[in-house]
């Protein structure tokens, strides 16, 4: 319900610009730049985590494109999915492009985005589920461009985790390892032979994405990358692009 009326005041009520507070702008020309003015890279932490997949990016957290972040997750910017969702889709199609094993007209079955799960709690206090909400508009960005894509919400949290923000990348390994798992019945979902890419908003150590792509796997899906709208901007610096 509350996600309900946070998006019909979206609608009625004059907005500001959620990366500079430009008036009247969910997102102004120049912060959509910072956004998605650029092609989307590749991306590594640093350490990287055991098992994390490719990961392609499409703008560094920092500036406007950590406000539109913030916005939309935390204070119910609804609006923005359509220009989040856009950057991610952009960051999907890098990684097929960079070879990461799915071919948009060779491949048997639909590409499946898998969102990282968020604990519960957290997205009954937000009143959406905002990495859902995103992986949908980038599939519907996705399928504009042509590519057969289907979203699958299928994992979840089976035990509780701490905050990751301010926890060194060592401790958010060890606190998401083993936490998530597949939903029963998700194996149904691979049989057409598609494969997977794992959608988050962000990217900081890739903890959660590495323990995103052991518990697919562990479901007996395939995974061949991940995407993200930003990373940390140090992650750019760590991959030749």
């Amino acid at each position: 319900m509350r996600g309900w009326w946070q998006e019909l005041a979206g609608l009625v009520a004059p907005v500001d610009c959620a990366g500079c507070g430009l008036p009247r702008s969910v997102l102004c020309e120049e912060c959509g730049a910072e956004l998605g003015g650029r092609p989307a890279r590749r991306v590594r932490p640093d350490p990287v985590p055991a098992g994390l997949p490719p990961v392609h990016a499409s703008a560094r957290y920092e500036g406007g494109v950590r406000s539109a972040l913030i916005a939309h997750k935390e204070r119910g910017g609804l609006a923005l999915a359509g220009p989040l969702g856009a950057a991610l889709a952009g960051a999907v199609g890098a990684a097929g492009r960079s070879g990461a094993g799915w071919d948009v007209r060779g491949r048997r079955g639909p590409l499946w985005l898998v969102p990282v799960p968020s604990a519960r709690s957290a997205v009954a206090g937000r009143g959406q589920d905002a990495g859902r909400r995103l992986a949908l508009a980038a599939a519907r960005a996705l399928r504009g461009s042509g590519t057969s894509v289907r979203v699958a919400a299928v994992l979840r949290l089976r035990r509780p985790v701490l905050d990751q923000s301010g926890v060194d990348a060592h401790r958010r390994v060890a606190n998401v390892a083993g936490a998530m798992e597949v939903v029963r019945g998700a194996e149904r979902l691979w049989r057409s032979g598609g494969p997977v890419v794992l959608v988050d908003d962000l990217m900081t150590t890739g903890a959660s994405l590495a323990e995103a792509a052991r518990a697919v796997t562990a479901g007996d899906g395939r995974v061949v990358a991940a995407a993200v709208i930003a990373a940390a901007p140090r992650a750019f610096g760590n991959h030749r692009n």
